[in-house]
């Protein structure tokens, strides 16, 4: 079968038993050092992305992916028919009322909160918040019971438990013979939940929106909150809906409050894999000092195959296959042993702590204390991309230190 000359030939170097050692053991350790690096950057890179995947569902797992709520700041009298124009596009998957103020909350502490008016059987739709209750279920907030959930930070601030009753006070004043006084309401705990994110179980409180709409003395709910089939589709959905709405209704996305965040991750990411892809670099300059030994161990085959019509580009064609060769072999190495530890790095996690008996994200100290991790195709193949190029680079200094050697000064001394 025919191959290329240079292909051959660059094979048969690879198979072939040097006479200096050396060389075979620094080959062996490029290919191990690029091996390496590749699974460092790619375990670093799933490691982030595990992070930034669980930030955003505990951050969007409270918050709507949008939101259509009224200019004026009052309640929504056609609030099922907004509903319904808003379920009519085809990117939204649910969409749910709510009513949403801030009000200080009053039992052994007191300490302010957002409280958010909700309809249990809707709030699925937009929300995970059912999912993790730690007690009790958004079920219990019905009509006219003045049940409250509480965040589970929350409820060790103001020192209460399930059961226990708190006061709640909003900022909206009612006339009495001492004057205005702002509106309160006893409200019985019957459930707590914990996102992990400091924000919501420190700060916010949920009741229902009937409940809510009587205390804060309005006549319909806030606004909407709207689930997507995709986050990142926000912003086009928000347009297209305001377009429906008209100057009636403002409509909000998460990205007006957390896209900061969320890009801060982003960048975080962009610039590890910026000083990651230097390890790679360093990685390859023990390729570089093997191609140039292998260039003056091969000088006398150099000069023999010069001498029989090989041209310079031949020669160096036959030394880029050598470091192409072993980047691919480190390459392959590395993207096997990165995706493996990647997709198994909570467990191994996990077994180090038990075998050794050390926390390495502590639940009192972290919100997030297990070792996230996501793979991503999208991310091992940008890392061996990467690490092919520099591979190649380093093969052209040497290659062409080959293809520039002179046969009758290589013989003189054979």
């Amino acid at each position: 079968m025919f191959r290329p000359l240079e292909l051959f030939i660059g094979l048969r170097y690879t198979r072939a038993k040097r006479r200096n050692q050396f060389i075979s053991f620094i080959s062996a350790v490029s290919i191990i050092c690029i091996a390496i690096s590749v699974t460092a950057l790619i375990t670093v890179m799933s490691v982030m992305n595990g992070f930034d995947n669980e930030l955003r569902s505990r951050i969007l797992g409270a918050i709507s992916h949008a939101t259509v709520s009224s200019l004026s700041g009052e309640g929504m009298q056609d609030w099922q028919q907004t509903v319904k124009v808003a379920e009519s596009n085809p990117h939204v998957q649910g969409a749910a009322p709510y009513v949403e103020g801030q009000a200080m909350l009053l039992a052994r502490r007191s300490n302010g909160a957002i409280v958010r008016g909700i309809e249990p059987e809707q709030e699925p739709k937009v929300s995970e918040l059912g999912s993790h209750m730690v007690e009790g279920t958004l079920s219990d907030l019905t009509p006219n019971s003045w049940n409250i959930v509480l965040g589970k930070e929350l409820a060790l601030t103001l020192g209460v438990n399930v059961g226990d009753k708190v006061i709640m006070v909003v900022p909206q004043f009612r006339g009495t013979p001492m004057g205005s006084v702002p509106r309160q309401r006893a409200f019985k705990i019957t459930g707590i939940f914990e996102l992990g994110m400091q924000e919501f179980d420190s700060g916010l409180a949920l009741v229902n929106m009937s409940d809510a709409e009587k205390l804060n003395d309005l006549t319909g709910p806030n606004g909407i909150r709207l689930r997507l089939d995709d986050l990142f589709n926000a912003n086009p959905v928000a347009r297209e809906l305001a377009d429906k709405f008209g100057q009636v209704y403002r409509v909000q996305t998460w990205m007006d409050s957390h896209a900061n965040f969320f890009s801060a991750i982003s960048m975080e990411k962009k610039v590890m894999f910026i000083i990651l892809s230097l390890i790679i670099l360093v990685a390859v300059i023990n390729l570089i000092s093997m191609l140039m030994m292998l260039v003056t161990d091969k000088q006398a085959d150099i000069a023999i195959l010069r001498t029989l019509g090989s041209t310079p580009r031949s020669i160096m064609g036959m030394f880029m296959v050598q470091g192409v060769l072993v980047g691919f072999v480190g390459i392959g190495c590395g993207v096997g042993l990165g995706s493996l530890l990647s997709w198994r790095l909570p467990q191994i996690v996990k077994v180090i702590e038990q075998v050794f008996h050390v926390t390495f994200l502590s639940p009192d100290i972290y919100y997030i204390s297990e070792l996230p991790s996501k793979l991503l195709a999208s991310d091992v193949g940008w890392v061996a991309l990467t690490t092919f190029l520099f591979s190649l680079l380093a093969t052209l200094y040497p290659a062409w230190r080959a293809s520039r050697t002179q046969p009758a000064q290589a013989l003189r001394y054979e």
